[in-house]
């Protein structure tokens, strides 16, 4: 029975262990209130502790300035796909570049309440592709233009900030919020479900312009409206309060290992070991285009789906746990996230090399 594998999975995806542990010896006592987190009142002085350095600490690390809120919200960036055309649409129409799964989700979500114009559409390259500023046609006069920052599934990311002459600027950034530095100015929202980076699934954060709350469509749910939730600080109704203690000893944890900037440094290091193994493989063929490649999520194939299963259960023997690839693309792939140690990267590649040469190939 292995005590700690190596945890590869999307999302949820693995934790730091310093977060566990911490989390284990407070679970029956917090600080000494007598009270687990998981049972204390939202309302009571001690989780508005909790609340608040945990925004404390998501702010600071992000340089979110004064014109941004934060808020810790539920629903999943799914809920966000409703969430952001209800509140931003205001009687125009939206821009949406369709990069991979979640992405054309969130464009047929947003065409419910209002005309979608696609400033992008990769079906045609499986979305291995991210578009360059040039293939980007967006509407001068759309409420906003939404992308997702780095796709899951297909195991592409921007590598740009997109360019919208003055279209306010909407991104999900559920795979990689905290894994780099963001000038959050620059952006009118920002929103991530915290299930891959930054916490346990349940707990989705959204970071808003306050200049662009207030303008919610007369349908839109109270639990959806930006604005409610800035003026409750995030507790119209009761909150994810384990998911948001979680996040703030993540955050913490961040901060000791040297804030977002060491995150970008590792992430790029993980990444950089399965690509080189990829790039000088004669088995493996990466999904992702050069210059579109995640740094969260690499993904690729064998070419033949009984050698890629192959390959999966080989890896499971190894301790290498959930490097299959989604339903959609078949294959594999390998998240890297904030808590993935180098170790656990190397791991995977060492893996990679052994089984190309194990097939005489």
């Amino acid at each position: 029975m292995v005590d700690r594998a190596y945890n590869f999975a999307a999302g949820p995806a693995c934790m730091p262990e310093p977060v566990l542990k911490k989390a284990q010896s407070e679970l029956m006592n917090w600080h000494g209130c007598g009270m687990s987190v998981m049972e204390m009142s939202h309302r009571g002085s001690q989780f508005a502790e909790i609340h608040t350095e945990a925004k404390a600490r998501f702010k600071r690390l992000l340089n979110i300035p004064d014109t941004h809120e934060v808020l810790f919200l539920q629903g999943g960036a799914t809920g966000q796909f409703a969430a952001i055309p209800l509140n931003l649409m205001d009687g125009k129409a939206a821009s949406y570049a369709v990069t991979g799964n979640f992405s054309g989700i969130a464009a047929k979500e947003a065409a419910k309440y209002g005309e979608v114009r696609i400033a992008y559409e990769g079906k045609e390259n499986n979305y291995s592709h991210i578009p360059t500023q040039g293939e980007l046609v967006i509407a001068p006069d759309s409420a906003y233009f939404h992308y997702c920052a780095n796709n899951t599934i297909f195991g592409t990311a921007w590598d740009y900030v997109p360019e919208t002459s003055g279209v306010p600027l909407v991104a999900d950034m559920s795979s990689e919020i905290m894994s780099r530095p963001v000038d959050v100015s620059r952006y009118a929202l920002i929103y991530a479900g915290a299930q891959k980076n930054i916490a346990p699934a349940g707990l989705t954060v959204v970071i808003i312009d306050k200049s662009f709350a207030g303008h919610e469509a007369a349908i839109t749910p109270q639990i959806m409206s930006y604005q409610k939730m800035i003026d409750k600080d995030s507790m119209l109704n009761t909150p994810p309060c384990w998911c948001i203690y979680m996040l703030g000893l993540v955050l913490e944890w961040v901060e000791e290992q040297g804030g977002v900037s060491e995150m970008d440094r590792r992430r790029r290091e993980r990444a950089g070991l399965l690509y080189d193994v990829l790039d000088n493989s004669r088995l493996y063929k990466a999904h992702a285009e050069p210059g579109s490649r995640s740094m969260m999520n690499v993904t690729f194939r064998t070419g033949d789906e009984a050698l890629d299963k192959e390959f999966c259960d080989g890896a499971a023997k190894r301790g290498l746990l959930n490097v299959k690839g989604h339903r959609l693309t078949g294959g594999m792939r390998v998240s890297l996230y904030n808590a993935m140690s180098l170790e656990g990267a190397k791991a995977v590649a060492e893996y990679m090399k052994d089984f190309e040469v194990e097939h005489h190939v």
